[in-house]
């Protein structure tokens, strides 16, 4: 069954319920990490959901992803390992990296999760050195990279997309614009019009939407995907979204006084999750099922938390180990 924003019903579930799970893992943080049991800072991706959880559903199987330090939503849904992600934040030894990478330095290789990094712009490169390698081995792997509107500032990007674009490379960036620095606008600190208007210099197939809707998101990329196929280069795409909460931490930010909060209804039609859940209704899927889900996500999160709370910090071995 197709509807629901164009998407097969399996789909339009399956989006749904990594946007669930993202947005009610990054709640239970925000509840939890006032005890100061979680030694990692967070960066939340709340607003953002709606495009990494619909670029999953878009790539291929052996997509190598990199990403940033707001990666949650990366980790969560390409693994919904739930006991190694809230192990991890809180430090112990069963958490994905033993307790040693925190928030900000996920990853899981075994899912094609390569990297993350709190440095910004730095995992741009190594996603072209991923695609390079498939072209020198002759395979046919994607390489996506997830990165802020802020590391379109850096020199590494500029560099990576030029050669990525010359060498007719196969790797997607995915650029996920919330219109700010940790705190500074766009306006105060990009000399060029756009970011969408910049890229489109280059030989690359490239597109801007608003990231709100994951239906939208997911007909993009499909879209980027089959140029790539036709018209062997990279893709680009520049997608804005909201971001509900502060640069670093748990809380919402608007009484800082650089942005203002949006007027509730406003606010609902950024907000991927509502969307989500009216696309996955649109094609086929019944309340009954959407509230069995909510229940059961929860679920697993009160069992991952205290499971995450009970186990063991690592021991001084850890330090020496791979």
């Amino acid at each position: 069954m197709t509807s629901g924003g164009g998407m097969k019903r399996q789909t339009a579930l399956d989006i749904f319920h990594n946007i669930l799970l993202i947005r009610r893992c990054e709640e239970r943080i925000c509840k939890e990490y006032p005890s100061d049991e979680m030694k990692t800072p967070v960066h939340l991706c709340v607003g953002a959901e709606g495009i990494e959880a619909a670029c999953l559903a878009a790539f291929p199987r052996e997509t190598r992803y990199f990403g940033t330090y707001r990666n949650h939503g990366l980790y969560l849904g390409l693994t919904r390992d739930l006991n190694g992600f809230f192990a991890e934040l809180y430090g112990k030894g069963s958490g994905c990296a033993q307790g040693r990478a925190g928030s900000m330095h996920l990853s899981a290789p075994d899912k094609g999760l390569i990297l993350t990094s709190a440095v910004v712009a730095t995992t741009i490169p190594v996603a072209v050195g991923s695609a390079l390698a498939d072209q020198y081995r002759g395979t046919s792997g994607l390489s996506a990279v997830f990165f802020g509107d802020g590391a379109v500032e850096e020199g590494a990007f500029w560099e990576s997309l030029n050669f990525a674009s010359l060498k007719k490379l196969r790797v997607l960036f995915v650029c996920e614009d919330n219109e700010l620095a940790i705190n500074t606008g766009a306006r105060d600190r990009q000399g060029f019009k756009s970011i969408g208007e910049s890229v489109k210099g280059f030989r690359c197939h490239s597109t801007s939407i608003e990231g709100y809707d994951p239906a939208v998101v997911y007909k993009t990329v499909m879209d980027l995907l089959k140029k790539m196929d036709e018209d062997p280069a990279p893709a680009f795409l520049h997608a804005g979204y909201f971001r509900y909460l502060e640069h670093v931490g748990i809380c919402e930010d608007f009484a800082a006084g650089y942005r203002e909060r949006p007027e509730a209804d406003k606010f609902a039609m950024m907000d991927p999750l509502k969307k989500a859940e009216e696309n996955a209704l649109g094609a086929g899927v019944s309340e009954k099922e959407i509230r069995a889900l909510s229940e059961k996500v929860d679920n697993e999160i009160n069992a991952a938390i205290e499971y995450a709370k009970k186990a063991p910090f690592p021991g001084a071995d850890a330090l020496y180990s791979s």
